[in-house]
């Protein structure tokens, strides 16, 4: 007679879902898209972008000030955490113009990225725009905001995506 305690469900399977450890620039684009759908679709979307391009952490994005972005130059200062080191990066065309109209849209902001009562955006709301902008954009897994960090995908040492 067999031993129940040797047998688990667990290795009786034959695939295991892995969540992915980043995102594509197609999932992105349509994450992106996903979030242009609501009431603050631009701020939405160009967080993400901004995210994607720079790969911050989510409280690294939401530290973000207009102070840090230099548009006439394309130049964006970021201020890392978990004792990273301060940088400057170049700001994409297509990020340039984003910015440029969602500081427009600003009213006397001292931060990028605010809520429409122009609180700074926090870290967990960023999280929860992404989580549901994924799940509108019929992605089959949790979508967190590290999976926008395209660095992940460039180090060799990240487990590769299983997606197609």
């Amino acid at each position: 007679m067999e031993q129940p305690q040797r047998h688990s469900r667990a290795s009786n399977l034959n695939v295991a879902l892995v969540e992915p450890s980043f995102l594509n620039e197609r999932e992105v684009d349509l994450l992106m898209e996903a979030a242009r759908q609501h009431r603050w679709g631009h701020r939405d979307a160009t967080a993400i972008l901004v995210a994607y391009l720079h790969g911050l952490r989510a409280s690294e994005l939401v530290a973000l000030r207009w102070t840090d972005v230099d548009l006439t130059t394309g130049r964006l200062r970021i201020r890392r955490s978990k004792s990273g080191a301060a940088s400057v990066h170049p700001i994409s065309p297509q990020e340039s113009l984003a910015l440029r109209r969602l500081r427009d849209e600003a009213v006397a902001a001292r931060y990028v990225f605010v809520s429409e009562y122009g609180d700074p955006f926090r870290a967990m709301g960023f999280e929860r725009m992404i989580a549901r902008a994924a799940a509108e954009a019929g992605f089959g897994f949790v979508v967190r905001s590290r999976m926008l960090r395209r660095d992940l995908a460039l180090d060799p040492a990240a487990e590769p995506s299983i997606r197609q």
